[in-house]
């Protein structure tokens, strides 16, 4: 069945959150919105007044039952194209140019079932926490688990939201580690991922686990690395990758 042709349309900002110090998530209404899948993305196109134009993807933080709207959480990378002005120079009621949704192999919804393992490094977070409150709006039973791994704890993206979600659903937990500064008395994680931590978060789940990983390259590869030993049929491990942010 052949995909519908996207266009390129000007969403409103409605509302501009910041996450932490790097990050804000930016609320868009879609004159032509259209149902997304958590994980998928959307482009940001940038048109400068002499024409030349740039453009980048961002994941799509939003549920899909959001209707009428899209968020994207977008972290500020110092000599990036498109973050500088959206965090810098973009204020609400301002138009930004979208394409979008895009994505079909990073996805999940309920009727794909569970248990949900979910590894973010970083921004990396982002398509996972769609999915997250994709399964909340669906008041879903998914038994769910979210490792996250970030420098210190001030980089923790949606941690108030996060530690709510922990607070009041049996069936989620959430992890995280620190890779550089841990909070006063922490009694966590306090190293990269490795394959003894993945052991310990996934240990409920077994080899049953659907498992999202998304974040930088290293981080990506080196998780993958550890779970297929592991024993966990390669068909239910879903990765997404991206550059610049550090864990």
């Amino acid at each position: 069945m052949a995909q519908p042709v996207l266009e390129w349309q000007a969403g409103t900002v409605t509302e501009i959150r910041p996450e932490t110090r790097q990050t804000k998530s930016f609320t868009l209404a879609l004159p032509k919105w259209m149902a997304h899948r958590a994980g998928m993305h959307y482009d940001v196109r940038l048109t400068a007044p002499d024409g030349y134009q740039t453009e980048r993807s961002y994941s799509v933080a939003s549920a899909p039952e959001r209707v009428g709207v899209v968020e994207l959480t977008v972290e500020r990378i110092e000599d990036g194209e498109v973050s500088p002005y959206l965090h810098d120079v973009v204020v609400t009621g301002d138009q930004i140019e979208v394409r979008g949704p895009i994505g079909g192999y990073f996805v999940w919804e309920v009727a794909l079932g569970g248990p949900l393992l979910l590894i973010g490094g970083g921004s990396g977070v982002v398509p996972l926490m769609a999915m997250l409150r994709h399964r909340a709006a669906q008041h879903a039973t998914v038994p769910v688990r979210i490792l996250y791994s970030t420098r210190t704890p001030d980089d923790v993206i949606y941690r108030q939201e996060l530690d709510s979600l922990a607070a009041g659903d049996r069936g989620f937990e959430a992890f995280f580690t620190f890779t550089r500064l841990a909070p006063p008395g922490w009694t966590g994680y306090r190293r990269r991922i490795d394959a003894a931590m993945l052991g310990e978060v996934i240990k409920p789940f077994g080899t049953r686990a659907r498992v999202y990983v998304c974040g930088p390259t290293l981080l990506v590869e080196a998780v993958a690395s550890a779970l297929v030993p592991m024993g966990l049929p390669i068909e239910q491990i879903r990765t997404e990758r991206f550059g610049p942010t550090g864990v």
